[in-house]
């Protein structure tokens, strides 16, 4: 075979699988996002996040995550964590403000968001960051798995790191409605119908215990909802008299069914909108 058949090969093969790109500069950007296909970190400039003093209920987990952060990023050991709980309750939010408020003051301080579907090309990922002059929060939001789910193998490279370890400068948070990462009528099922029914799930309910910290959500009662707004309104300048905000927040969660920081949010941006509040 000659070289001009070899060679259009080795494009046509280049074209199916592309080269991974060049880890980026991790000094352009306070955040990044992975993807595969080729693999890359894509700068964030401009993170989606809130003020942590926004976070209204959640108290005992913002101030557990925000110590726990603190020292990874002033060099010490730290604790993967696992948020889990109600959604809507603000996981995601909060992972995302302890990091903008610590950034400022550990500049090399970095959030790295991982997809769930892309879990099993962590370990490439981990050998992005490894040997890079940052620290890394790696965060993998709404992770769950299925009963034939074998993502959960990949996950245990980030919180056991394997023979080479959980590399120095990388701590993994993560969100889930699920304390356990899978559904327990997954779980029942399984126990119900295995050989050893001790040993069914217990790789998959293990993950759980890998997280040096458990943060509970849970849902907020209407004193907490109604914070949330109060909030929200005293730092966007919306001014609304007390009992027709009051009014009108309840009629909102009455209409959606449920109460939450989510739903908090979403009356506040409809409540801006109608006063001609712009929110930056």
């Amino acid at each position: 075979m000659d070289n001009k058949a070899l060679n259009r090969i080795a494009d046509a093969l280049e074209r199916m699988a592309p080269a991974p790109l060049a880890a980026p500069s991790f000094a352009t950007a306070p955040a990044f996002v992975w993807h595969v296909d080729p693999d890359r970190l894509e700068p964030v400039a401009d993170v989606n996040r809130v003020d942590l003093d926004l976070l209204v209920g959640i108290n005992r987990s913002r101030d557990t995550l925000l110590d726990n952060t603190r020292r990874f990023a002033a060099g010490f050991k730290a604790n993967n964590a696992l948020l889990w709980g109600a959604r809507g309750m603000g996981k995601s939010s909060l992972v995302k403000a302890v990091h903008g408020t610590l950034q400022p003051e550990y500049p090399s301080l970095k959030l790295v968001e991982l997809q769930r579907e892309d879990m099993s090309s962590v370990a490439r990922l981990l050998n992005h960051l490894r040997n890079a002059k940052f620290r890394f929060i790696l965060f993998c939001d709404d992770l769950s798995f299925s009963h034939d789910d074998q993502h959960y193998k990949s996950l245990k490279a980030v919180l056991d790191g394997g023979i080479e370890g959980r590399p120095e400068n990388v701590v993994f948070y993560a969100t889930s409605n699920r304390r356990h990462l899978m559904p327990r009528d997954m779980i029942e099922n399984e126990r119900s119908s295995a050989i050893n029914p001790s040993e069914a799930v217990e790789e998959k309910v293990s993950l759980s215990d890998r997280f040096g910290l458990w943060l509970g959500f849970h849902p907020c009662d209407q004193d907490e909802y109604l914070s949330m707004i109060d909030r929200y309104c005293a730092a966007y300048g919306v001014a609304v008299d007390a009992e027709t905000l009051r009014a009108e927040a309840i009629e909102w969660q009455a209409t959606r069914g449920a109460r939450s920081g989510r739903v908090a949010w979403q009356f506040f941006v409809d409540l801006a909108g109608r006063h001609g509040v712009h929110l930056d």
